[in-house]
Order: C-alpha cells, then sequence, then structure tokens
C-alpha cells in the first residue's frame, strides 16, 4: 500500500537534488529472502506489514523473494528515493540480502525498475543482540516511554550501541558530500549524526525520533544522557511529533549541558560551533491508499470474517497492536472484563477483536507481556463466554492489508489504550478506513495522537479503568448522527495532514533552513 507520493511537492523533491538524499534508518525497505522462509513481522505500529513476494529469480536450486515496503514511512520514502536516485542505509536483516547485493552490500532497488540504492550494513548476532534488543530496546524504548523500570543499562549493551552508530556512521560519511541531505530515522542512531557531522561538516543533517522524548527527570537516569543528546545534536534539524517533546528535549539539553545556549522561544539550540532547529511533526498516515482498500472490501468479506472467528454478537469493538507493554492491551482487557461484569445486558451483545503482532520476543519483559495478554483472554472468556458467545477474539493470524482495513471499517468501536505512545498511527488508519463514518473512536490521552484528534474522539485515562467502561458504554450508545459528525471532522483532519503532507512539511522546513545556513544575508531569528 505505496503512499501517493505525486503529491509531493516538486519544488522540495527537485531541491534534494539527484543522488543527495541518504535514508539511514534500523529496517530496511526491501528485504530478500529465500522462498518460505520470509519474515512478515515489524516493530512499526501503523498497518498490517503485508510484504508483496516477488521471485527474483535464484540463487542456485533456492529461489529468493522480495518483501516489499506495504505501508507507513517506509512505502512513503521509497518512491522519493526512487525519484531522485537516493541511497537507502539499512540493516540488512533478510536471510537472502547478502546473495543479491555486490561485494560492498549495495543493490539498486526497487528489482522491476532499478532507481536508487539500497546500501546494506551486516550485523552480527551479537550486535543486534545488544545494539538493537539491548541498548535501542531495553534502555532507550522503555527510558522514551517514561519506564524507567524495564531499562537494562549494562555497560556491554552501550558500546555495541556505540560501536554499531560507528559502522552506520562510516557508511553515510562513504556517500556523503557537501550536497547531501541526510535523514537519520529513530532512536536507533542517536550518536551517528555528529559522528558523521565531524567528517562531513558542510552537509545537511536530520533526524526524526519517532518515539517519545521525556522530561529531564526521566531523562536523567541515563548514564549516557550526555553523549546521546550530544549525538543527536549533530543535526541541522531534528523532529519530534509534538511540540512537547520538543520542549522536553529543550530541557533535557539546558540540564545536561552546561555550555549550550537553549532558545526556547526559537525552539532551537547553539551547541559549539552549530546551531540544531526542533521542530513538531506529527506523523500522518497514507489515508487515500487506507480509504482505497477499505472501499475495496464489502460486506461479504465482514460476514465471512465473522463465521471464520464466530463472532455472533452485534457490536464489535477493535483493538489493533503489536504486542508491547506501552499499548496498555492488559488495561484494556481489564476495562472490558469490568465492563462485561458492570453491564451484564452486554454479554452476547458485543465482542472484542484484539489483532496483535507478537514483537521483540526475545526480550523477557516482551515474553511476559504475551503470557499477560493471553492469561487475560482465557480468563474473560472462561468466566463470560458461552456456547454462542466469545467475548474476546484474540488474533494473530497474518491478514493481508485490505482485510485489516476492511477490520477497522466494519467494527463500531476502535480501541486506543496506549499508556504512552509517541503518534499511535493505527488511531489515524482507523480513521481513513472509515468510509461510512459510523465507527467511534476511543483514543488514550497518553497518545500524540490525542492532541490532534482528542477533540473528535472519546479520550480515556487508559489508567482509570472506571472511566475507561464508562466510555466504552458511551460509544456503544452514540447516536448515528453524532458518530457521524464526530468521524468525518477526525476524517478531515487526517486526510488532509496525511504521510504525503507530513514529508512535504519535513523537506520545506529542511529546505528552509538549508538556505538560511548557507545565506550569509538571511535573519539568524530564521534558523
Amino acid at each position: 500500500m505505496g503512499a501517493n507520493t505525486d503529491r509531493v511537492d516538486g519544488g522540495y523533491t527537485s531541491a534534494i537534488g539527484d543522488g543527495s538524499l541518504i535514508v539511514v534508518s534500523n529496517r530496511q525497505p526491501y528485504t530478500h529472502t529465500y522462498e518460505d522462509t520470509g519474515d512478515t513481522t515489524s516493530d512499526d505500529d501503523s498497518i498490517n506489514d503485508d510484504s508483496t513476494n516477488q521471485d527474483n529469480g535464484g540463487n542456485g536450486e533456492r529461489a529468493i523473494n522480495v518483501n516489499r515496503p506495504a505501508g507507513g514511512l517506509t512505502a512513503g520514502l521509497d518512491p522519493v528515493l526512487q525519484r531522485t536516485d537516493g541511497t537507502w542505509i539499512a540493516w540488512g536483516d533478510g536471510d537472502a540480502d547478502e546473495a543479491v547485493a555486490n561485494e560492498n552490500g549495495a543493490v539498486r532497488m526497487p528489482p522491476e525498475d532499478p532507481s536508487y540504492t539500497l546500501q546494506r550494513i551486516w550485523l552480527t548476532d551479537q550486535e543486534v543482540e545488544e545494539y538493537y534488543y539491548g541498548y535501542s530496546n531495553r534502555v532507550l524504548w522503555p527510558l522514551c516511554h517514561g519506564g524507567v523500570w524495564q531499562t537494562d543499562f549494562a555497560d556491554d549493551h552501550w558500546q555495541r550501541y556505540r560501536s554499531v552508530n560507528r559502522k552506520f556512521a562510516n557508511s553515510v560519511i562513504e556517500r556523503t558530500d557537501a550536497d547531501s541531505l541526510v535523514w537519520f530515522q529513530d532512536y536507533h542512531f542517536a550518536l551517528a549524526p555528529r559522528l558523521v557531522r565531524e567528517e562531513v561538516p558542510e552537509a545537511f543533517y536530520m533526524h526524526f525520533w519517532h518515539i517519545t522524548w521525556p522530561g529531564w527527570d526521566t531523562f536523567r537516569a541515563c548514564p549516557q544522557h550526555r553523549e546521546l543528546i550530544e549525538g543527536l545534536l549533530g543535526n541541522d534539524l531534528l523532529g519530534f511529533h509534538t511540540e512537547r517533546y520538543c520542549e522536553n528535549f529543550l530541557d533535557c539539553v539546558e540540564e545536561a549541558l552546561d555550555d549550550a545556549f537553549v532558545d526556547h522561544e526559537g525552539n532551537r539550540v547553539h551547541y559549539g560551533d552549530h546551531a540544531t532547529a526542533l521542530r513538531a511533526f506529527p506523523m500522518g498516515v497514507d489515508a487515500a491508499s487506507v480509504r482505497r482498500a477499505s472501499n475495496s472490501v464489502g460486506t461479504e468479506f465482514w460476514d465471512e470474517f465473522r463465521a471464520n472467528y464466530g463472532i455472533s454478537s452485534e457490536k464489535v469493538a477493535l483493538g489493533v497492536d503489536r504486542l508491547d507493554y506501552t499499548k496498555g492491551i492488559t488495561e484494556r482487557l481489564a476495562a472490558l472484563e469490568e465492563f462485561w461484569e458492570a453491564y451484564p445486558e452486554q454479554r452476547g451483545e458485543l465482542s472484542y477483536v484484539q489483532k496483535a503482532n507478537e514483537s521483540r520476543s526475545l526480550i523477557p519483559e516482551y515474553q511476559d507481556l504475551q503470557a499477560d495478554v493471553t492469561e487475560a483472554v482465557d480468563r474473560i472468556n472462561d468466566r463470560f463466554g458461552t456456547d454462542d458467545w466469545t467475548p474476546v477474539v484474540y488474533l494473530t493470524d497474518f491478514l493481508p492489508q485490505e482485510e485489516l482495513c476492511g477490520l477497522y471499517r466494519f467494527s463500531d468501536v476502535m480501541l486506543v489504550s496506549a499508556v504512552r505512545d509517541g503518534m499511535n498511527l493505527v488511531a489515524k488508519e482507523y480513521v481513513a478506513a472509515q468510509v461510512d463514518d459510523d465507527g467511534v473512536l476511543v483514543l488514550s490521552d497518553q497518545t500524540g495522537a490525542y492532541e490532534e484528534l482528542g477533540e473528535y474522539a472519546l479520550t480515556i485515562n487508559p489508567y482509570d479503568t472506571e472511566g475507561f467502561v464508562e466510555t466504552i458504554d458511551a460509544a456503544l450508545h452514540m447516536e448515528a448522527g453524532q458518530r457521524a459528525e464526530r468521524m468525518r471532522a477526525l476524517r478531515e483532519q487526517v486526510e488532509s495532514h496525511d504521510l504525503v503532507a507530513w514529508m512535504n512539511d519535513v523537506f520545506e522546513t529542511a529546505e528552509d533552513l538549508r538556505e538560511t545556513r548557507e545565506s550569509p544575508d538571511a535573519d539568524a531569528d530564521v534558523i
């Protein structure tokens, strides 16, 4: 489900310059796998990663498939790289990646029309264990989501994070010149921007931090807080989902670096001989593609889905999540259990479908969560279920994108109860799929999406079980006219601030800053 990047302003994409855009991410846009061994799991909280497989010939006797970008940022950026003949640098995690790459780890993509270079970085199992599962996801992920108690500040994880950032930085340096625009993605590469800037200071560097940034009282718990902040200040432009995250970062800089000048009013930091601009870019979804997919799935799908999973109730509530402790799944199940206790007349009338994707299963905390969710589902079903009705349908099966959008479309209520979330793109996808304008979004006030959608969603505090129960009841009894009015307003917001608008905003801001930096007569306040 590729983004409609025809709407990306030609001025901004052309300003990048042919070959000058370099994207750096942990996950790669295309993965090569030997047939029947493809991995369709994803750490993205957006739409199901429904990879389209292509037989790419063979390697001896073994056929090789190409798993393609299906949604989210990857699908949105892929056409931009194609237009500009850029370079995408990412971890090569497919079991057949090396077989199709050249001796330097590079391969031209996409396979049917090679238009840009995918530069793969090879990581050993130990590097993956310590850099990715270790420091990235047992330190930075819980720390940024406020879960200091979940962190594991092992020194070997930190040392590996440093060395892998250096490995990626070296690859960037090899391809970067004064005309380059380098875009780092997410929390896996906090150190890399400064490492690259030290070698190629003339290029333009920007970074989007896809998760929350915590307040200083939380971030100061990290023993490496100074190094992380210094690394990110190697960027010319640092983006977050919300203004609140920008403010949190500025507060952290002010506390951590005595020699940094923090301009709160101008959203910038002067550190050393360099200035970093901070901006809020609330990320959107590919609303047009979600809507097309939703329209393509009719009532036949819904009738078949209900039959296949034994859904006999009139109303259906939905949750779509990675199995992550930030998503508030156990809190949601607790609220539903209390709901059926408080409103016994809703037993048999409302079913809840939990579409779950396993994530980071090698980490003990995620293994514990998976067990807790399964136990809660079994307990609720044993307590309230009958021969004719299953309260909670727990679904871990892979769903093609059209079917997931159909599930969005026909569900009466969407429950998003994240206890902390940088944005939550699932909430926006649900809205984009509401082609009939008859669904109700119940949204946690702990998500970044709340700042955009909270006015017309029904909002909850996921820790307030009683309030959560009352909100579920209100959603089920909302009059049709009010449902339609609220959903139309939500859809207008999501469609007008979609993924392409987000990319345009980022590239426009980068171009303005770049021109300002290169103009000696420019007003410094613009920076």
